[in-house]
């Protein structure tokens, strides 16, 4: 008989494996959970790592002797899902202004001397800012239903103006006791943070210490914040 016959005719080993335990399936699918994990957060914390470490800069590592102007917000309050409306008639919801930092007012459309007073301190503020003014952008919150006045328009041109409830706006922002709303002027971070509040009825000297706290803004987060959403 040749070779290849007697090769066909040896029986066919099989070698026979044990059935994985559900208690071992278990254990590996839980390593490899574990592990994806892991690496979802090591993923995280590397994006995120120039944001906490302009953050830890300011708040932390300040230089001896250096004190804030204006007072800040601990913990920060998230913009809130609340969907205003433009002068225009479009819905707009708050959280789309995130990724800029926001300068923001809030008052009745009737505008006083205060509410003035406040727009005209934005627009400069933001215009102080040098090459970084289109990283910021300054917003007035209307409070009531009452129109806008006409003789405002031209000076909001580059403004954004939304029309939210009080009520809405009380739940988010918080004055200093005594003291309301409309008396400070507030700042958002460009990951939708309200994160520090002028105090009440900023004056133009004021104005010269919150300049020097929005420009101190600006280069700690020079590192991951750039202009335009």
């Amino acid at each position: 008989m040749s070779s290849a016959s007697s090769d066909n005719d040896r029986p066919l080993g099989l070698t026979v494996h044990s059935m994985p335990v559900p208690a071992q399936i278990a254990a590996v699918e839980g390593q490899r959970t574990s592990m994806g994990r892991w690496k979802m957060l090591a993923v995280l914390l590397i994006c995120a790592a120039p944001v906490i470490a302009s953050y830890f800069t300011y708040y932390v590592v300040r230089p001896e002797g250096r004190r804030n102007f204006g007072e800040l917000i601990e913990p920060q309050r998230p913009l809130p899902d609340v969907v205003g409306t433009a002068l225009d008639g479009q819905p707009v919801n708050l959280q789309s202004l995130k990724n800029q930092w926001l300068l923001v007012s809030v008052a009745g459309a009737a505008c006083d001397d205060l509410c003035a007073r406040h727009l005209y301190l934005q627009r400069q503020l933001r215009e102080g800012l040098g090459k970084d003014k289109d990283r910021l952008d300054w917003v007035w919150l209307v409070s009531d239903d009452a129109p806008v006045a006409d003789t405002l328009l031209p000076a909001l041109k580059s403004a954004t103006v939304l029309r939210v409830p009080a009520a809405a706006l009380a739940q988010w922002l918080q004055p200093q006791q005594g003291h309301a709303l409309a008396e400070h002027l507030y700042v958002v971070d460009p990951l939708g943070n309200w994160m520090m509040r002028f105090p009440p009825q900023l004056d133009e000297k004021g104005a010269y210490s919150a300049k020097r706290d929005l420009g101190n803004l600006m280069r700690a987060s020079a590192s991951w914040d750039k202009e335009g959403r």
